[in-house]
């Protein structure tokens, strides 16, 4: 597994708990759902293509 990156996110913790029911309802982490989220916005602006091997299913249930 590829290394990865760590760091401090503040929320209001509004956005918090959305971004918690979102998760939860897509059976995801947290993390994973903030990741899977910020890979699409990536994708859709056509800053993103996926590498050759990654597993978009993985991230969508």
């Amino acid at each position: 597994m590829a290394e990865r990156k760590s760091f401090l996110l503040r929320l209001p913790p509004e956005l918090y708990d959305e971004l918690q029911g979102w998760a939860a309802q897509d059976l995801r982490s947290l993390n994973a759902q903030i990741e899977y989220l910020l890979r699409e916005a990536l994708r859709r602006r056509g800053r993103r293509e996926p590498p050759a091997g990654e597993d978009d299913a993985r991230a969508e249930p």
